[in-house]
C-alpha cells in the first residue's frame, strides 16, 4: 500500500481526512484553479485551504447553527466549494449540494424538502432566479454570494450578503465539531427522471468508503494506480456523488492535485495547460471528441484516413494482447511507427501525461471506447448510483473489458437479485432518503442489500455487465422486448444526433425523437437542397428517409423488430430549463412524451415511412 493514503481507520470522517492530509502535507499544492481578473492559474496548499476554512468556520458560527442542520452550496467547481464543505461538515453541519445549471423550481423544492439554513452562490442572479419565482423559503436564514453584492442590482432581501463582507474580520482555529463515521453528512438529491428529486442520505463512513474502495481497486495494480504525484482536472460538477468522491476525496485521501477546468468549452485548452494525469468523466465528453476527429477525417486524404483507421486497429489487436485476451501478432510491430504518426497526436491534445480516464455516469459505447483504447488511451469504464456513494464497480486498466462495467470494488460485495437485477452490499450503502421511508424500503431488499434497478450478469472472471433497466424496457405491443438504453447509444454515436429518445411502449412499432446537431444539419440540409433555417424542412419525407437511413445504419446489429420506423425532428436541444432534462443531461422521457405527444401521434398514423 502508497505509504502516504490515509485509510478509514486513520481518518474516519471527511474533516478527520482533510486534518490529517493537512497534516501530513502542510505546504503541498492542493489545488488550483484559474484567476480570471490575472488571466493566471494560481495554486493553494493545504495550509492556505486551512486558513480560508477557519474563517468560514468562524462567520458559519454567528449564524448560531446546530449539528445536524443543513447548509447548501450552489457553486461551480472551485477552492470555495471545498472550503464551504469542510467548513461546514467540520462544525457538524450537514452539506446539500445543488446544481449550478439546475432549475430554479428544483433548486427551491430541495431547500425546503431539507430545511436549508444557509445558501452559497455564484452570484446575485442565481438568487434572484429563486426570488422571481415567489416561492417561500421560510427556513433560509442566510443567502452568501461569492461575487460583490452592488446596490444596483441586489434583490430585495435582507438575508442577501457578499463573501467578502460575511468573511470580514472572521479568524479562530480550525474546528473539529463532527459528528461520528456513521451519522449523516451529506444529502444529494438525485435528479430523476420522473417525479421529484429523492434526497439520498449519506454518511461520513459510506463517502470515505467508496474513495478508499476506489484505491483499493487502484492498488490491485503490481505498483498502484492512485498515487500522490497525480494531477487531476476537475470538471464534472461537484455535486455529482461521481466527482466528489473520485475527483474531491480520493485525491484527498492519495494527497494529490486537484485543478479545476474553466469550463467545458475551455476543456481542450485546461487539457493542454494542465496535462492531467487522471481524468474522471462522462461518456458525453468522449464521445463529442469522438465526433469531432470523425468530422476532421472527411477533409483527410483516403490515405491519411486509412492510416489513422489502421492505427486504430493496431492500437485495439496491442490493447487484446496486454490484456492477455489475444496472441501476440507481427502486425504489432508497426505501432511504435503508427503511434508516432497518428496515435500520439491525438494524446497530445488530451496533454500527453494522461495515466488513466475513469468514465462513469451512463454507458460507453463500445465503438467509442475502441477508438480512445486503440490510440493509447487508458480508458476504463465504472458503474454505480448515487445511493452508493456512488461507486460500486470498475475496469481496472490491466484488466480491462470496455463493454462491461468492471468488477466489484474490493470493499464491495454485489448478487445477482430476483429478476437478474444488481443487488449491492457495502459500508458505501446509503442511509435511506430523507424524509421518505417508503421509497427507501423499495430500495433495499429484506436483508439490506441495495438494489440497483439494473438487470446484470456477471461472468466466470467477476466481471459484471449490465443488460437492461427493470424499469425502462420498451414493450411492444407483439410483446418483443427492447432496451431502449442501448439503441440510443448507438445512435449518438453518429454526429448527426444530440439528443435520442426511442419510443414504442405497447406500439406497434418503434419510433424515435431526435435533436439534431445544428452544423451536421446544416450540411445535410445544404447537400440536398433544403433550407435548415426553415423548420418545416423537418417535415419532409424526403428528410426523414435519409435519417432513418443514417439511424438504420447504427443499428444493424440489433434484431429485426428493434429498428425504428419514423422519427421527430428537432433542432432546439432538450434542456434543463424546459424540464426535459435532469442536471445530469439524462433525458426525463415521460416529459418528453408529453411535450410532443401531438407530433409523436403522428408518428404512429398509417404504416410510417418504408
Amino acid at each position: 500500500m502508497s505509504q502516504d493514503v490515509i485509510s478509514p481507520d486513520i481518518a474516519a470522517t471527511i474533516p478527520a481526512l482533510f486534518r490529517e492530509r493537512l497534516k501530513r502535507n502542510p505546504d503541498k499544492i492542493a489545488y488550483q484553479q484559474y484567476n480570471l481578473a490575472n488571466k493566471s492559474w494560481e495554486s493553494s496548499s493545504w495550509g492556505d485551504i486551512s486558513v480560508e476554512i477557519i474563517r468560514w468556520q468562524a462567520s458559519l458560527a454567528k449564524e448560531k447553527l446546530q449539528p445536524g442542520e443543513r447548509v447548501a452550496l450552489m457553486l461551480k467547481n472551485s477552492r470555495d466549494w471545498v472550503v464551504f464543505d469542510q467548513a461546514a461538515l467540520g462544525m457538524g453541519l450537514v452539506t446539500v449540494p445543488l446544481y449550478v445549471d439546475d432549475r430554479p423550481d428544483n433548486v427551491a423544492y430541495i431547500l425546503n424538502d431539507a430545511n436549508v439554513k444557509v445558501l452559497l452562490v455564484e452570484d446575485t442572479k442565481q438568487w434572484q432566479r429563486l426570488l422571481d419565482l415567489k416561492t417561500e423559503l421560510p427556513d433560509l436564514q442566510r443567502i452568501i454570494s461569492i461575487e460583490p453584492v452592488h446596490e444596483e442590482d441586489q434583490p430585495s432581501d435582507a438575508r442577501l450578503v457578499s463573501r467578502a463582507d460575511w468573511l470580514f474580520g472572521a479568524k479562530g482555529e480550525l474546528q473539529a465539531r463532527e459528528r461520528e463515521a456513521e451519522e449523516l453528512a451529506s444529502i444529494v438529491y438525485t435528479s430523476g427522471t420522473t417525479g421529484r428529486p429523492k434526497g439520498v442520505m449519506l454518511s461520513h463512513k459510506n463517502i470515505i468508503s467508496d474513495a478508499y474502495g476506489a484505491f483499493l481497486s487502484g492498488e490491485e495494480h503490481p505498483s498502484g494506480y492512485f498515487l500522490g504525484t497525480d494531477q487531476y482536472l476537475s470538471f464534472l460538477p461537484l455535486s455529482h456523488m461521481f466527482e466528489r468522491t473520485v475527483g474531491y476525496m480520493l485525491p484527498m485521501m492519495v494527497g494529490a492535485q486537484v485543478n479545476f477546468a474553466r469550463s467545458i468549452p475551455q476543456l481542450g485548452e485546461d487539457l493542454q495547460n494542465i496535462k492531467p494525469t487522471i481524468l474522471v468523466s462522462v461518456p458525453r465528453i468522449f464521445e463529442r471528441v469522438y465526433s469531432k476527429i470523425m468530422d476532421g477525417l472527411k477533409s483527410k486524404s483516403p490515405i491519411a484516413r486509412k492510416l489513422f483507421d489502421l492505427t486504430v486497429t493496431i492500437g485495439w489487436m496491442r490493447f487484446q494482447y496486454q490484456q492477455k485476451r489475444k496472441r501476440w501478432s507481427p502486425l504489432l510491430l508497426l505501432w511504435p511507427v503508427l503511434n508516432k504518426l497518428v496515435a500520439s497526436k491525438v494524446m497530445e491534445k488530451l496533454g500527453g501525461r494522461m495515466r488513466i480516464a475513469i468514465c462513469g455516469g451512463a454507458a460507453l459505447s463500445p465503438e467509442v471506447a475502441r477508438l480512445f483504447i486503440g490510440l493509447g488511451l487508458p480508458l476504463v469504464q465504472g458503474y454505480g448510483l448515487t445511493e452508493a456513494s456512488p461507486v460500486i464497480s470498475s475496469n481496472r486498466v490491466f484488466k480491462n473489458i470496455p463493454h462491461s462495467i468492471g468488477y466489484v470494488f474490493p470493499n464491495v460485495q454485489v448478487r445477482i437479485g430476483v429478476d437478474d437485477e444488481l443487488q449491492s452490499y457495502g459500508d458505501n450503502n446509503m442511509l435511506g432518503y430523507w424524509n421518505n421511508q417508503e421509497a427507501t424500503d423499495a430500495t433495499f431488499t429484506e436483508d439490506g442489500w441495495l438494489r440497483s434497478g439494473d438487470k446484470a450478469r456477471i461472468d466466470e472472471n467477476g466481471f459484471i455487465y449490465i443488460t437492461g433497466r427493470l424499469k425502462d424496457i420498451l414493450v411492444l405491443a407483439n410483446g418483443e422486448k427492447v432496451p431502449p438504453a442501448d439503441m440510443e447509444m448507438a445512435i449518438s454515436v453518429d454526429g448527426l444526433f444530440e439528443q435520442v429518445m426511442v419510443i414504442g411502449e405497447a406500439r406497434p412499432y418503434l419510433t424515435a425523437c431526435v435533436v439534431l446537431n445544428p452544423e451536421h444539419w446544416e450540411d445535410l440540409a445544404d447537400k440536398i437542397g433544403f433550407d435548415a433555417e426553415d423548420k418545416q424542412s423537418l417535415e419532409k419525407k424526403e428528410i426523414e428517409k435519409l435519417v432513418l437511413s443514417r439511424i438504420s445504419r447504427r443499428l444493424k446489429d440489433f434484431p429485426g423488430y428493434a429498428q425504428i420506423r419514423r422519427v421527430a425532428m428537432f433542432i432546439e436541444p432538450w434542456t434543463i430549463d424546459d424540464g426535459l432534462i435532469t442536471p445530469t443531461l439524462k433525458i426525463k422521457r415521460k416529459k418528453v412524451l408529453e411535450r410532443f405527444a401531438d407530433k409523436i401521434s403522428r408518428l404512429y398514423a398509417g404504416h410510417g415511412v418504408k
